[in-house]
């Protein structure tokens, strides 16, 4: 879903120093603009259309043939992928600068399977809270008719970046 005016993303990870020189928020939307690299996961799941705001995250993507697992039908791995990524990076969002986060937990509830010609999905990570030590999110995949198709919740530990790495 891009044209050829979108600048084709670059894979990669973004070193400590980058991540802790800016709010979690610029950081995120850097990498949505694709002036940061995008994670390497997101390669498997070819997202575009990507917005943040404080706290709020979407996600657009479609998942095709390759997503399948061995019965026929979109793997949960690519599920867990956009959801974990979408709250995950809302929690981002709050951040301040020299802020970091990681996932403790989370928990998937699938509530219909998609295929290759569901279409376009939208995922969407929104916080509950940002606490200084633990931020709680949660996130819905739907698909373009709105039905959902499945919902999560997440507990992300917050710390302090590493000043010299």
């Amino acid at each position: 879903m891009t044209d050829s005016a979108t600048p084709k993303p670059a894979y990669g990870v973004s070193s400590i120093e980058v991540m802790a020189s800016m709010p979690g928020l610029d950081f995120v939307r850097g990498i949505f603009a694709r002036t940061l690299p995008e994670p390497p996961i997101m390669e498997n799941v070819e997202p575009f259309d990507c917005t943040a705001e404080p706290g709020h995250v979407v996600i657009h993507s479609i998942p095709g043939l390759r997503h399948y697992n061995p019965i026929g039908s979109v793997h949960g791995g690519y599920v867990a992928i956009l959801l974990d990524s979408a709250m995950a990076l809302a929690v981002q969002t709050t951040l301040p600068k020299g802020s970091g986060y990681t996932t403790l937990e989370f928990k998937i509830s699938f509530v219909r399977g998609m295929s290759q010609d569901t279409g376009k999905i939208r995922t969407e990570g929104r916080v509950l809270n940002a606490g200084r030590r633990a931020a709680t999110a949660e996130g819905r995949i739907t698909d373009g008719n709105g039905k959902l198709i499945a919902h999560a919740t997440t507990t992300c530990m917050v710390f302090e970046l590493p000043k010299n790495t």
